[in-house]
């Protein structure tokens, strides 16, 4: 027999070694056993997210909490008397008592925001110091529609109550002009207010029996995270002026016109009743102040930090599995071109120092911030890498090759992650390429080498 025809033993070892569809089933089974320890860095990160949540409401807690601004209502005390006739005939009156609440007629809200960042070790908080004006007028009362006998009402007993969600936050007295009065409001918990933090300011309204006055609120407070407030007026009027470059508007109304600059924003709204999930008047028989139309009727502002380093750091790591499983695919590849060998122990090495970069990404982010540490340990793994197979297959071209798919695997998540609205599209253009490129160094590759030659006589 021809000596040439004669295939040679090989071990074990080596034919797994040299088998292509074994190799690559084994190194998909690798991929899917990294999934363990990937998931692990996430929960880690997850952790730490909730230490800063921790640690945030420490902060808020101490300084002031996030506040809601409920503009001024008037409540009058109301008498009625009710006829009731029991089983004998007989009839007996009784007395009961009631409110009416009023809503302004005209809300005009002003704003001068001054957040801050307040640290507690490494993690940060959103405060903010401002002085708020309320101006408007309350609505006459209506007597014909709501049936109500002016007779019948305390007019000496009127309140007007505003609504804060931290009295921490309230730096001195709050003042309040009505008409040429001018009242210091005091905390009042009295069953019949509609807001569960209520300020409030007595009133005697006995001489002129007018709801229609005028009204001056001035607060100067803190808070921390959102300033929000409540659309109460039947024409309402706000804006917020800050020093802070990255505001997010929430609620149900958006801004009318808003204005974001380096340092600095501008939020307008301007809304009518129409919107609003209230009447302009009602009595404590009604049930128009819900929770849920409170709700509906919230909006403001959310200071947001500048970087969300976890956010970051979390979108980083869930991209994790997809990098290595391409860059073994890659290293796959640069074997197979270079007709070079790479033990697959060293593939389980790679893998473990591709997974501990996200724990290098995130220890570093929290002391010097997401975008340094992201650099730092990118270079750090992709050096560590390139520097490993430099040394074990002695081949410089096969490790420059392999670092500089890396470099663009580990650019292509930093684009993708510094995006929002198009994150989507770049990264579903930038894997068709990179399977474009797996597809066309793919037909370069002899998948047959292990199959025997004849020889030629």
């Amino acid at each position: 027999m021809d000596p040439f025809q004669i295939p040679q033993q090989k071990s074990l070892a080596n034919q797994i070694q040299d088998s292509v569809a074994l190799k690559l089933f084994l190194i998909g089974a690798l991929t899917l056993l990294l999934l363990i320890p990937s998931s692990w860095i996430q929960m880690i990160i997850s952790e730490r997210e909730e230490r800063q949540n921790e640690a945030t409401t420490e902060i808020t807690e101490k300084w002031s909490g996030a506040q809601l601004i409920e503009s001024p209502v008037m409540q009058l005390p109301y008498k009625t008397v009710t006829k009731t006739t029991d089983n004998n005939g007989k009839i007996t009156f009784k007395d009961e008592n009631s409110t009416i609440y009023i809503l302004p007629e005209n809300l005009v809200i002003k704003s001068q925001v001054k957040p801050e960042i307040l640290h507690r070790g490494i993690f940060d908080a959103v405060v903010y110091n401002t002085k708020i004006s309320i101006q408007g007028q309350f609505s006459k009362l209506e007597l014909k529609k709501s049936g109500i006998n002016p007779d019948q009402v305390s007019w000496d007993k009127v309140k007007i109550i505003a609504g804060l969600s931290d009295f921490k936050g309230l730096k001195n007295s709050p003042i309040i002009k009505l008409g040429d009065s001018i009242y210091t409001a005091e905390p009042d918990f009295a069953s019949e207010n509609l807001f569960e933090n209520s300020l409030a300011t007595q009133t005697n309204l006995s001489a002129t029996r007018n709801t229609s006055i005028h009204f001056d609120y001035s607060l100067d407070l803190r808070g921390s995270d959102e300033l929000n407030f409540l659309h109460l007026g039947k024409n309402t009027s706000v804006n917020v002026q800050g020093d802070w470059n990255n505001p997010s508007f929430t609620g149900n109304y958006l801004p009318e016109h808003r204005e974001i600059k380096e340092k600095q924003f501008t939020g307008t709204w301007k809304m009518s009743n129409f919107n609003r999930p209230f009447p302009q008047q009602w009595n404590s028989t009604g049930n128009a102040f819900t929770s849920q139309n409170q709700v509906k009727a919230t909006f403001g502002i959310k200071f947001l930090l500048p970087v969300d380093q976890y956010q970051k750091t979390m979108r980083s790591a869930k991209y994790g599995v997809l990098i290595i499983l391409l860059s073994f695919i890659s290293l796959f590849f640069i074997e197979l071109l270079n007709k070079i060998s790479v033990n697959l122990l060293q593939y389980v090495l790679i893998g473990a120092a591709m997974i501990i970069y996200y724990g290098l990404l995130l220890s570093f982010t929290e002391q010097i911030g997401f975008t340094i540490a992201y650099i730092i340990a990118s270079l750090a793994t992709i050096i560590l890498v390139s520097s490993f197979i430099a040394a074990y297959l002695r081949n410089k071209k096969a490790a420059i090759a392999f670092s500089l798919i890396l470099s663009i695997f580990y650019c292509f998540i930093y684009v993708i992650i510094q995006l929002q609205d198009l994150a989507l599209l770049f990264g579903s253009i930038g894997l068709f390429i990179t399977v474009a490129g797996l597809m066309y160094f793919s037909v370069k590759i002899n998948w047959n080498k292990n199959q025997t030659t004849p020889v030629q006589s």
